[in-house]
C-alpha cells in the first residue's frame, strides 16, 4: 500500500517532469536528436549506477528485448512531446498530455486483468472535456495538441506495462534497459526523419554551452533520477493513479512556463478553463476512488455477515 511519503515523492517528481518541457524548449537542438542524446547519456549513467551499487544486469534474453521494446514507445512518447512543444507551446503540450489517463483507462483493463472502474471512465471523459475547453480555444495549435495527445498515449502504454515489470526487476534495471531501447529506437528512426522531417535532410547536434547545462539537468535529474523513482513507486501506486496524477504536470509546468518566459507562454481564457476541469478531475479522484473501495468492500462482506445471523 502506498504511503503518504510516495505521494509527496510522486509529486516532486511530477514537478520535474513538470520541468521538462521547459527545458526542451530552452535547449536549441531538434527534439529527435534531443531525445537521441537524452537516452545514451540516460542509459550510460544508470548502468554506471547499477554497477556502483553491484545491481541486477543479467534478467534473461526475453525479459531484457521486452524492455527494449518498451523503451521504443518511451523514444515515441518523448519525441512527440519535445516537438509539441516546439510547434506550440509548453502549455498546450503538457495540458494534451493530461488524456494519458483516459488512454490508461481505456486501455488498463485489455492489459491486466483489473475491472473497469465507472469513476475512472467518468474522470477521464471530465478530462478529455477540459482539453475539448482547451482545443476550442486554441485551434490554431492543433498539430501541437494532436502530438501531445499522442505522446500521452504512448505514455498510458508503458506505464501500464511497467506496473506489471516492476513487480518482477529492479526499477534501476528497468529503467536502465529501457533507456538503451529508447535510444536505439531513436537511432533507428533517423534514416526516415533526416529523410522526410528533418531542416534541410541533415541531423543538427550543435549543443551550446548552456544546451549542455539544461541537457545535464534534463538527463540526470528530471530523466535518471525522476524516471527510476517513478518506476520504483509503480510497485505500491496503481497505473491509473500515476497517471491521473501525473495530469497535475500541466499546471507545475504551465506555471514554471509562464515564470520563465513571460508573455510567451499567455494563453486564452478558455485554456485555463480547460487547465482547472483537469486539475478538478485529479484532485477529486482519491476521494472517489476511496469511496469505490469502501463501498465494494461493503458488498463483499455482506453475505459473510448474514451468514454469522443465521448461525
Amino acid at each position: 500500500m502506498p504511503r503518504l511519503k510516495d505521494f509527496i515523492e510522486l509529486h516532486f517528481i511530477i514537478f520535474l517532469w513538470g520541468f521538462t518541457a521547459i527545458l526542451g524548449k530552452l535547449i536549441t537542438i531538434p527534439s529527435v536528436e534531443l531525445v537521441a542524446i537524452r537516452t545514451l547519456i540516460a542509459f550510460l549513467s544508470l548502468a554506471l549506477i547499477i554497477k556502483f551499487r553491484k545491481g541486477l544486469f543479467k534478467i534473461g534474453t526475453l525479459p531484457f528485448l521486452k524492455i527494449l521494446g518498451v523503451g521504443f514507445l518511451l523514444a515515441a512518447h518523448w519525441i512527440l512531446f519535445f516537438a509539441s512543444a516546439r510547434v506550440s507551446s509548453v502549455s498546450i503540450c503538457l495540458a494534451g498530455l493530461a488524456t494519458s489517463s483516459l488512454w490508461t483507462a481505456l486501455l488498463e483493463p485489455i492489459f491486466t486483468s483489473k475491472k473497469i472502474k465507472p469513476h475512472e471512465i467518468l474522470l477521464a471523459i471530465i478530462i478529455m472535456i477540459g482539453l475539448y475547453v482547451i482545443f476550442q480555444f486554441e485551434f490554431d495549435h492543433a498539430v501541437g495538441i494532436t502530438m501531445a495527445v499522442g505522446s500521452a498515449l504512448m505514455a498510458a502504454i508503458f506505464t501500464i506495462i511497467n506496473s506489471r515489470l516492476t513487480k518482477i526487476y529492479p526499477s534501476a534495471t528497468i529503467s536502465c534497459y529501457e533507456m538503451l531501447g529508447a535510444c536505439i529506437g531513436t537511432i533507428l528512426f533517423l534514416p526516415i526523419y533526416t529523410s522526410f522531417f528533418a531542416e534541410n535532410n541533415a541531423l543538427d547536434f550543435s549543443l551550446t554551452g548552456m544546451d549542455w547545462v539544461y541537457l545535464l539537468l534534463l538527463t540526470l535529474v528530471c530523466t535518471v533520477y525522476a524516471y527510476t523513482a517513478a518506476v520504483r513507486l509503480m510497485q505500491k501506486i496503481s497505473a491509473f493513479a500515476m497517471n491521473l496524477t501525473v495530469n497535475l504536470e500541466p499546471v507545475y509546468g504551465i506555471v514554471l512556463a509562464w515564470l520563465i518566459f513571460g508573455e510567451k507562454e499567455k494563453m486564452s481564457a478558455g485554456f485555463y478553463y480547460g487547465a482547472l476541469i483537469i486539475l478538478g478531475a485529479v484532485f477529486i479522484y482519491p476521494i472517489l476512488d476511496s469511496w469505490y473501495e469502501r463501498r465494494l468492500k461493503l458488498k463483499t462482506s455482506l453475505p459473510a455477515s448474514e451468514t454469522v445471523r443465521k448461525v
